[in-house]
């Protein structure tokens, strides 16, 4: 058992959601370290010192080539065995914005058991045709093997991001990571009763980016891998939420995203 897991908060080429990624882990009861991709690269420090790995948001290597494309084969060629090994060894790892993004590239995600790290799906432009910075619902399947996300049903959280419409290339495969439950979260209208989540296309801006299916997220067939294109760390606190002057007075401080870092945390501390 893990007293306080260690977090690999990566960091470098154009991350920039680095401090809020660490500052929330360490909010959630961890340690978090701001790890440079290259001295992992270059073996100066290595994934088997750390419980949790996190990919933050950003824009890494300036999206040039596509988001997370650059960064994606910057650890699927220069860490490969360290990620592979990482994974096998039962640790969580996240991708948030960019880091799922660069998770979706690099094969991680959504992954296969054999983890292989051979690219099956990929985030692209959005339909609108630019960037989308607007506060959006995501639901959460409760049948989904996701350790990040255990509980949790609803949260409301910000997009940042102009590629976050996640495409597969035909149906089955969709159908094929639905049966099983590596489609963690999707876009949901609000206003619509609990549960709601629906493969039929929302309308935007309910769905940002017009993904497949509305998803907004997915894990790997471990569950110990998950990605997201919104940014729960951006709702770590209440008043941080885009309504909180005109709802309850709140009774602790904790934000819904918080919820996503208190499972990883609290898995680490008792699987590891």
């Amino acid at each position: 058992m893990v007293e306080v897991p260690q977090v690999a908060v990566l960091t470098g080429f154009g991350i920039n959601c680095d401090l809020e990624t660490m500052a929330v882990f360490d909010m959630a009861g961890a340690k978090a370290h701001r790890v440079h991709i290259n001295s992992l690269v270059n073996g100066v420090d290595n994934l088997e010192n750390y419980h949790i790995m996190a990919v933050p948001g950003g824009f890494s290597f300036g999206d040039h080539l596509g988001s997370g494309r650059l960064l994606g084969n910057r650890l699927r060629f220069g860490i490969r065995e360290q990620m592979r090994k990482f994974v096998e060894d039962g640790k969580p790892v996240i991708g948030i914005c960019n880091g799922f993004q660069v998770l979706v590239k690099m094969g991680l995600l959504p992954g296969d058991e054999g983890i292989s790290l051979e690219q099956t799906a990929s985030l692209t432009l959005n339909d609108s045709g630019h960037y989308e910075d607007r506060w959006v619902t995501l639901e959460f399947n409760g049948d989904s093997p996701c350790i990040w996300t255990k509980g949790v049903e609803r949260m409301r959280t910000p997009v940042r991001h102009g590629e976050g419409k996640f495409v597969v290339p035909d149906s089955e495969l969709m159908d094929t990571y639905a049966e099983a439950g590596q489609l963690v979260c999707r876009y949901v209208d609000p206003n619509d009763q609990f549960p709601s989540a629906s493969d039929e296309s929302l309308a935007y801006p309910i769905c940002p980016n017009a993904s497949m299916r509305n998803v907004a997220g997915v894990c790997d067939p471990s569950g110990l891998v998950f990605g997201l294109m919104p940014h729960p760390e951006a709702n770590h606190s209440k008043w941080l939420g885009a309504t909180w002057t005109r709802e309850e007075v709140p009774k602790d401080w904790i934000g819904e995203g918080m919820a996503i870092f208190l499972n990883g945390v609290e898995y680490a501390k008792n699987h590891l």
